[in-house]
């Protein structure tokens, strides 16, 4: 069931100067997100994913288009109603935007107390929440005393004080290191699997995308240019920006100085076999090579799993008698797609 639906959507501002163009920093956006999906939106700077949020979640208004939650239209609400309809989306930042003046359970609380829940409903609820995110033993800390890994939690638990349907996350781990981004990756995930929350995830990493979506939104200049399941998307992506994200996190095939570089090193005949799901596998490529006598050695690339799902490319230096290494390639080309480097320039 869609949850979220944007339909020809444009946002743009006014000119900075008298003599000025305006800004569009959203043109003609068509975009659905479904109930219980985790749907990551990558982009570089500009790019338009975080006015998208912002668009989802009423802060901005189209020029042009509608923007419609569980079939409302939300372009057309009061000021009351919107009220109401961001109590049903939480938000999560990049900077985290705790209050540094309350503790933790003190900024889990705000949400419902600005709702004027019941007292003992903000406790229990707070209480519930600590827990949910493993933060039950800093509930009297400040947000100073806290790593940033921590604060984001604060901020996830925060978010999710209400029980919104939706979760918007706009770059939630780009100022985490590496461990725990995984780990607020995996809260997300929890969230989602757990709670059925939706969430929308913007991003400029790859990995994030990787990780946690199951469906990638890619765009620039405004405009969506390439979405789908994240395994098709990253197993054969189309766009020059999106092979740019995708080649931040996967071996492709390799070409130029990195090509020459290989050849220089290994004397047998290379290859490219590229592996993805539900095809041929590795293994019975392998066993072709291996049933004509011809030896080979893994130079380049490696296999990716995304979902349980593989795919990647493996470049193979060949070597053994000549003709039997060409029937070898012979043989692997009928079953699956295979390159032959030393036939490109």
């Amino acid at each position: 069931m869609t949850l979220i639906r944007l339909a020809g959507v444009t946002k743009s501002y006014p000119p900075s100067s008298k003599d000025g163009e305006e800004v569009v920093a959203v043109s003609d956006v068509d975009l659905t997100i479904d109930a219980g999906e985790i749907c990551g939106i990558i982009g570089y700077s500009g790019a338009g994913k975080s006015t998208v949020l912002r668009l989802i979640n009423a802060l901005e208004t189209p020029t042009a288009g509608t923007v419609e939650i569980d079939g409302r239209d939300i372009t057309k609400l009061p000021e009351r109603a919107l009220r109401t309809l961001r109590g049903d989306i939480g938000m999560i930042f990049q900077q985290f935007n705790l209050f540094e003046s309350r503790t933790v359970a003190g900024n889990i609380a705000y949400p419902l107390e600005i709702a004027k829940r019941p007292r003992a409903e903000i406790t229990a609820r707070v209480a519930e929440l600590l827990e949910f995110v493993g933060l039950s033993a800093k509930a009297k800390n400040y947000p100073e005393q806290l790593s940033g890994g921590q604060k984001q939690r604060v901020g996830i638990a925060r978010a999710l004080a209400t029980s919104p349907r939706i979760l918007l996350a706009d770059e939630a781990t780009s100022a985490l290191d590496p461990e725990t981004t995984q780990e607020v990756l995996s809260l997300l995930r929890r969230v989602n699997e757990e709670l059925g929350i939706t969430v929308v995830v913007i991003t400029h990493e790859m990995d994030v995308i990787r990780t946690l979506a199951h469906r990638v939104v890619v765009m620039e200049h405004g405009r969506i240019i390439e979405a789908g399941p994240v395994f098709d998307i990253l197993s054969a992506p189309t766009e020059p920006a999106t092979r740019r994200f995708v080649a931040s996190i996967i071996e492709d095939v390799p070409e130029g100085p990195q090509l020459a570089a290989l050849r220089e090193r290994h004397p047998g005949r290379l290859v490219t076999l590229t592996i993805r799901d539900g095809e041929i596998t590795q293994a019975d490529v392998f066993a072709a090579f291996a049933a004509h006598g011809v030896r080979f050695e893994l130079v380049h690339g490696g296999i990716n799993d995304i979902g349980g799902r593989v795919f990647g490319h493996l470049t193979l230096a060949l070597s053994g008698d000549p003709d039997a290494v060409q029937h070898a390639i012979d043989a692997a080309s009928r079953v699956t797609q295979l390159t032959e480097e030393d036939a490109r320039g």
